[in-house]
């Protein structure tokens, strides 16, 4: 089936439910073991792609390259973990907020010019304060349910956190549904009770995340709104496994992806066309019928700009204390990664990541010396400059071909496409965080948004002078809002309180007669937010 679908007349709704850390381990991905009957049967109404993959293997960077349509090594956002402090590591120049270029906004900002009602429940983590003109709602009470206008449709985001790496982690005495001696594991992660004990609460968790996928579609049935809306389920990255998650083969950057459109796409339909998770924003965009703007370097794979890619892309840099650099290429069948720090170890120390039960039991396994065949992969001290991997003949990546003659014209042909891509999007790999972060917060202070002013324009006021405190005007009215910072958006609302709804400007407002008591407020991501302006105005 073609994707260069025009969108219906009426614009659709569109519904988002993103995973964390879950590789397609779903039974219509074709595993046995899987308990998934809600997403098992969405993708049975709509199109289940085979070739859908993050920018990285990790939450945060991947993130961020989702909700703006930009590459996070791009923008400044491929460190994992910005805003936080780390005690373990005082040097880096954490935290920070990641500041992309002035014309970087999130996506959501488009679609809410367009007229639509965006909430997301509740996750953000792009590396970034998430502005408060991105979302009409943000929290654990964002629903398509709370739109003013039951007319208006709607971008609803829901981020089940079940299956994150540390549902793997003992913390309870739940008892283990999934039975570990009949999972399959990687032939990397030592063949252990422990291991299969870790993976088998990860089959248990995705069940649970699989009830919460259904409870929403099902509020979706119930509200009538099924027939109109457009359900996208992924996840930010691939599996929270050693070799999995934090790194960009395939199982750290592999995720599902599953699209509902009722009478667009065939039902049952299965892809294998390359799918970045980069080109969620502009596909959204696409349907909705809003233009892509020209700075995003993601793409849209339906709608009526849906254009095939050759490639998908992947980067690894800073996770938490360690410092690291590698990117990847992959087509339909071939990986291709270099690895800028050879000299560094596979397992770099991440405080954080070595709480996993398998990795636990790799160092034992290691220090005993006891790891035989590709189980000892993650233990070298240093690394090959490049890796190749042929993924249908082997989907474990575990045999490099980077020095088979036979496979030197696709090294060379994925090589040149990695570089083209870093040449292209413009690699911040190339510097240092310190460096980054002196240009982008002058003395290690946050800069600051300007605070928005006024321009009215009526019969007596042509836009020459600001009424930052307000005035009486004369009908027909319009209200200019501006600031003055370059990248900045402005919000701004007519109700009282601390828990008035702030709408996106995006055009001048029209005043009919009355009066109108005006607050308004700046952001632009990366910076601290505006102090609030108010001001009122009689329309006579």
């Amino acid at each position: 089936m073609s994707n260069h679908t025009d969108p219906p007349a009426r614009r659709p709704n569109f519904l988002w439910i993103s995973l964390e850390d879950t590789s397609p381990r779903f039974g219509c991905y074709g595993d046995a073991l899987a308990r998934t009957p809600h997403l098992d049967r969405l993708a049975g109404q709509g199109r289940r792609y085979t070739h859908a993959f993050s920018t990285a293997g990790v939450c945060a960077p991947s993130r961020s390259a989702i909700i703006t349509g930009v590459y996070q090594t791009s923008m400044g956002t491929h460190h994992m973990r910005t805003t936080h402090t780390n005690p373990n590591a005082p040097e880096l120049p954490t935290p920070y907020s990641a500041v992309p270029p002035h014309y970087v906004k999130t996506f959501t900002e488009y679609l809410r010019a367009a007229g639509y009602f965006c909430t997301n429940n509740q996750k953000t983590d792009y590396q970034f304060t998430p502005p408060f003109t991105a979302w009409d709602e943000l929290g654990d009470h964002g629903h398509w349910r709370n739109r003013p206008d039951p007319d208006q449709p709607f971008f609803a985001v829901f981020n089940p956190t079940v299956t994150h790496e540390s549902g793997m982690w003992p913390k309870d005495d739940r008892p283990l549904v999934t039975d570990p001696a009949k999972l399959e594991l990687p032939p990397y992660i030592p063949d252990t009770p422990r291991c299969r004990e870790a993976l088998a609460k990860h089959y248990d968790n995705l069940e649970i995340a699989d009830g919460i996928v259904g409870d929403l579609l099902k509020e979706l049935e119930e509200d009538g709104l099924a027939d109109n809306t457009v359900v996208m389920i992924w996840s930010d990255h691939g599996e929270g496994l050693p070799r999995g998650k934090r790194w960009p083969y395939d199982r750290g950057i592999r995720v599902p992806l599953i699209v509902r459109w009722p009478g667009m796409l065939e039902a049952g339909d299965v892809s294998e066309d390359l799918v970045s998770m980069i080109d969620l924003g502009p596909t959204l965009l696409s349907l909705a019928g809003v233009d892509i703007p020209l700075h995003f370097q993601g793409q849209a794979f339906l709608g009526p700009e849906a254009t095939a890619r050759e490639y998908v892309y992947a980067a690894r840099d800073r996770h938490d204390e360690a410092y690291d650099m590698v990117r990847a290429v992959r087509d339909g069948r071939y990986k291709y990664l270099r690895n800028f720090c050879p000299e560094k170890p596979y397992l770099l120390w991440i405080p954080y990541r070595n709480r996993h039960p398998m990795l636990q039991e790799m160092w034992r396994l290691h220090r005993e010396g006891k790891l035989e065949g590709p189980e000892k992969l993650m233990m070298q001290s240093k690394r090959p400059p490049e890796e190749l991997y042929d993924t249908q003949a082997d989907p474990w990546e575990v045999d490099n071909l980077a020095k088979d003659p036979q496979n030197a014209e696709t090294l060379e042909r994925m090589r040149a496409a990695l570089q083209a891509w870093r040449e292209e999007v413009g690699d911040v790999g190339e510097v240092s965080e310190d460096e980054m972060v002196d240009l982008r917060w002058p003395n290690r202070q946050q800069p600051r948004t300007g605070v928005p002013t006024f321009i009215p324009l009526d019969e007596d006021h042509i836009g020459m002078e600001a009424h930052p405190e307000g005035h009486s005007l004369s009908a027909p009215a319009l209200l200019q809002m501006h600031c003055a910072t370059q990248g900045a958006s402005i919000g701004y609302t007519m109700e009282e309180g601390a828990d008035a709804r702030w709408r996106l400007y995006s055009e001048p407002l029209r005043l009919e007669p009355g009066t109108y008591h005006i607050r308004a407020k700046t952001i632009r991501i990366g910076y601290e937010e505006s102090d609030e302006r108010s001001a009122t105005f009689v329309v006579g």
